[in-house]
């Protein structure tokens, strides 16, 4: 699991961390731009040593010194701490020889739809033929779908379509766990993700998958809404991923993974509300369905989702979860640890340190109940210009506000109590 990450001279900030990491539920939040993805980036290439999409990280000319500072743990040796210091005549970030591998799978699914996927069985080898081997199974969105092939011509993954309807086909215990994987990421009721038969697209012979929707049709699975379709990709991947590794222990005589970190953009992207409050705790029993047994799982989520943090507060445990935010300070972009508290609904968590509104509502609504409020406590300093009285306010009110607002008892109450002034419309 990762425990910690500390930036220096490279990202938003001069200094970004240190991030200590909890061992199951880790959620960041903050504005566009501030550093989100860019942490994830990090955490993927502290575990894995490689570069998801094959982009690094790279300082600005103007730091002299730029270091990443990261520990993982290993249930079997303890934990591992590493400093690397950028060389910048190589354009890279050197780490020790021999760096022992996490005991893990690493999975990293991207906010534009593309994966990595790290595994100890496949992708760490030490000795002559390490150069052989992939240091990490990059996909692009495409490559999901259609498949995967190394430089060599060697092929690593046949991809969702052809996988998919081969197991379908072939019965494939594959496909048993495929129907698990898309079972536990569905919300219930009539968004459930099932199966139905291939189909194919007009003259085209090749089969495609498909998912038996809630009006009984067998729809292509390309041609589904687009958060169907990353669902199903997510729970393709993580089929393929595990199934591979399993093949890899197999063939290798290894130990199969003892945990699972998954570092997910954007958990929420395409998702209706219906599934943004189920996909979090159905990712931690994911690993169960596959596995058949209780596999430690560590979640990295960069999310914009109230909803999804909602959803998390019947399974938040203080010692194993946390919240960070990135802010801006003086600046600079500075990641903190918020203190948990259950908000109870989306509106609280809108307006509460993490997402940081002031009003939960439209703009305009939110600025016409705040020059009511400044008329209800005399501050005419703080009144915009074109709501400088108490009728302009309440026309305004008027505007934006549904008759049955919370706010419209308190504003009425109080502007019946004030005299009428000179100049009010």
């Amino acid at each position: 699991m990762l425990k910690s990450l500390l930036l220096e001279g490279v990202g938003p900030a001069k200094t970004f961390g240190p991030v200590d990491f909890a061992p199951r539920l880790n959620f960041i939040t903050g504005d566009n731009g501030l550093g989100k993805s860019f942490l994830l980036d990090i955490a993927w290439w502290s575990l894995t040593r490689t570069w998801a999409r094959g982009v690094p990280a790279v300082p600005p000319t103007s730091s002299k010194k730029s270091s990443i500072t990261y520990a993982f743990s290993k249930s079997t040796s303890g934990d591992f701490a590493e400093t690397s210091v950028f060389k910048r005549s190589d354009q890279l970030w050197p780490t020790k020889q021999g760096r022992p591998a996490i005991p893990g799978v690493v999975i990293y699914a991207g906010v534009d739809g593309s994966f990595s996927a790290w595994d100890p069985a496949r992708n760490y080898w030490q000795g002559n033929d390490a150069a052989e081997r992939p240091r990490a199974f990059n996909f692009t969105p495409e490559q999901v779908w259609n498949g995967l092939e190394g430089p060599n011509g060697i092929r690593y993954c046949n991809g969702l379509i052809h996988d998919w309807v081969l197991w379908q086909k072939g019965r494939d215990e594959a496909f048993s766990d495929l129907i698990k994987v898309l079972a536990a990421l569905s919300p219930s009721g009539v968004e459930h993700l099932e199966p139905g038969q291939p189909v194919r697209l007009g003259l085209d012979v090749k089969d495609y998958p498909s998912l038996r929707m809630s009006y009984g049709q067998d729809v292509a699975l390309v041609h589904a809404s687009a958060g169907m379709r990353r669902i199903a990709a997510l729970a393709y991947l993580l089929v393929w991923t595990w199934r591979e590794h399993r093949l890899a222990c197999e063939q290798t005589g290894r130990k199969q993974a003892k945990e699972i970190v998954f570092l997910i953009d954007e958990i929420e992207c395409h998702l209706h509300p219906q599934w943004q409050r189920r996909v979090v705790p159905a990712l931690l029993r994911v690993m169960q369905a596959l596995t058949g047994k209780k596999v430690p799982v560590q979640l990295i989520v960069a999310t914009h989702s109230p909803l999804v943090l909602a959803s998390v507060e019947p399974e938040f445990d203080e010692a194993t979860d946390v919240v960070f935010n990135i802010g801006l300070c003086d600046g600079q972009a500075e990641v903190s640890k918020e203190p948990w508290a259950k908000q109870g609904d989306v509106v609280n968590w809108l307006v509460s340190d993490s997402f940081g509104l002031r009003q939960a509502r439209s703009v305009e609504a939110e600025q016409a109940i705040e020059a009511a409020e400044a008329w209800m406590r005399g501050d005419k300093a703080a009144l915009p210009e074109k709501l400088h009285s108490q009728g302009a306010i309440h026309k305004e009110l008027m505007r934006v506000l549904p008759g049955h607002d919370e706010f419209w008892p308190r504003w009425l109450v109080e502007t019946r109590q004030l005299p009428r002034r000179s100049g009010d419309a």
